[in-house]
C-alpha cells in the first residue's frame, strides 16, 4: 500500500453493500473525485454489465474490468467503486494494494439481499453469477469471496444498520 495522501481510495465489497453510494460521499467529504468502476465498463462497451455477460461471458466482462482497474489504480485523489468480483483476479489485488488503500464495504448475505431486492437496477445491471440467484447465490459467492476481501482490506467496515454518511465517518477517521 502507497503511504501518499492522495493515493486513490478503493471501496471493495460484494454487490449491495453501498459502495456507490459511500465514494460518492467519501469522495464529497474529501474533495475529490468518484468513480465507479462498473460504470466505467458500461459506458465504454455501450451496453449494460448483464448485456456483456450475456453477449460475451464472464471472462471478457472480467478482462474489461481488470483493464479498467490497471488505469483506475494510478488515479491520484479519487475514490473508486470496484464491482464485487473485481478482487478475483490476483492482478486487480495487486494494482490496488500496491496504488492505494482498500476499504472492505462488509454486509451479511440476507441484508444484501434484501437491499438488492429494493434496488431497482438489480435486474438490469447485476446478472445472476450462479444458476440459483438470490440468497442462495450471495451466500455462496460470500463464502468464497469473504477470504478475498479480508486479505486484501486495509480497512473493513460494516454497513449494516448504519447510514452511508456514519460509514464515511468511520473511513475518514480509521483511514
Amino acid at each position: 500500500m502507497t503511504d501518499s495522501l492522495d493515493a486513490p481510495i478503493f471501496l471493495i465489497g460484494y454487490r449491495g453493500t453501498g459502495k456507490t453510494t459511500v465514494a460518492q460521499l467519501l469522495a464529497d467529504r474529501l474533495g475529490w473525485d468518484w468513480i465507479d468502476a462498473d460504470d466505467e465498463i458500461e459506458q465504454r462497451a455501450g451496453k449494460s454489465i448483464s448485456a456483456i455477460f450475456a453477449d460475451k461471458g464472464e471472462a471478457a466482462f472480467r478482462d474489461m474490468e481488470s483493464q479498467i482497474v490497471a488505469e483506475l489504480s494510478r488515479r491520484r485523489g479519487s475514490v473508486v467503486a470496484l464491482g464485487g468480483g473485481a478482487v478475483l483476479r490476483e492482478e486487480n489485488r495487486a494494482a490496488i494494494r500496491r496504488f492505494g488503500r482498500v476499504v472492505w464495504l462488509t454486509a451479511k448475505a440476507d441484508a444484501v439481499a434484501q437491499r438488492l431486492a429494493a434496488d431497482e437496477n438489480t435486474v438490469s445491471r447485476r446478472p445472476d453469477l450462479t444458476p440459483s440467484g438470490g440468497l442462495a447465490e450471495i451466500q455462496a459467492l460470500l463464502a468464497i469471496r469473504e477470504p478475498i476481501y479480508r486479505a486484501c482490506a486495509t480497512l473493513e467496515v460494516d454497513t449494516e444498520l448504519r447510514t452511508p454518511r456514519e460509514i464515511v465517518d468511520e473511513i475518514v477517521t480509521r483511514l
